[in-house]
């Protein structure tokens, strides 16, 4: 069931990427010039999408895949390209319209089915794999839980997703304010340390069959996230 904190954390996220950020995140996720902090954020984002797509299957050829928090797409395109049958879902209505006018029209060997709405919908249906890059990042680590094993309970082979790693230089500059400028920022980041979603996976009884697998780090200038894999026990 979803919490109350989760629904007013995913409504804010829908108002500022429709309505405030919606430009800036179609130019970030372009080839276009952007400033040298915007810079680092692209770069550190193209080395973790890169990260979570090499920890799926080579082949995704009749796999379903489900792209949890799509953006614009990047990963959902890639994981098509790879033979994936792909729903990408977000929340965010103009990034999934700039999702679909860059998406190619016909990505075999895969398809693409883009989606506005909640990623843990469970109308979404079950899939093979799943991924979540930097859409649980705003939400407090015990509705990053509840996220995970709504996830998981349509899963059977793996999720892969990331979260702000709770470092001290990073939980300042989530305090201060310092990732984007004021009029581009995004609703609190939510660090979390990497032991509690360890012992957190381990306990949840709603985990049950799952562990974590592989786990590791980007850091790029402003742009800090931890990639984690759940694999099946």
């Amino acid at each position: 069931m979803l919490t109350t904190t989760y629904v007013e954390r995913r409504q804010r996220l829908e108002t500022y990427f429709d309505r405030t950020a919606s430009e800036t995140w179609a130019q970030l996720t372009s080839t276009a010039p952007v400033s040298k902090i915007r810079a680092t954020v692209r770069a550190g984002r193209d080395q973790m999408r890169a990260i979570l797509v090499s920890w799926l299957p080579d082949s995704l050829t009749g796999k379903r895949i489900l792209d949890a928090g799509c953006g614009t797409g990047a990963l959902a395109v890639i994981a098509a390209h790879r033979g994936g049958d792909v729903v990408a879902v977000d929340v965010a209505a103009s990034l999934v319209s700039v999702a679909g006018e860059r998406a190619p029209i016909d990505p075999a060997p895969g398809t693409i089915e883009f989606r506005v709405g909640d990623m843990l919908d469970p109308s979404h249906g079950v899939f093979d794999h799943m991924v979540a890059m930097d859409s649980l990042i705003h939400y407090p680590r015990e509705e990053i839980m509840t996220a995970l094993s709504s996830l998981a309970a349509r899963c059977s082979g793996s999720i892969v997703f990331t979260f702000a790693p709770k470092t001290p230089l990073l939980t300042l500059m989530h305090t201060v304010g310092l990732l984007f400028p004021r009029a581009d920022r995004a609703p609190a980041i939510e660090p979390v340390s990497e032991a509690f979603l360890r012992k957190a996976v381990a306990s949840d009884p709603r985990m049950a069959g799952w562990k974590i697998g592989r786990t590791t780090r980007v850091v790029s200038g402003f742009y800090t996230s931890q990639a984690m894999e759940l694999v099946r026990s």
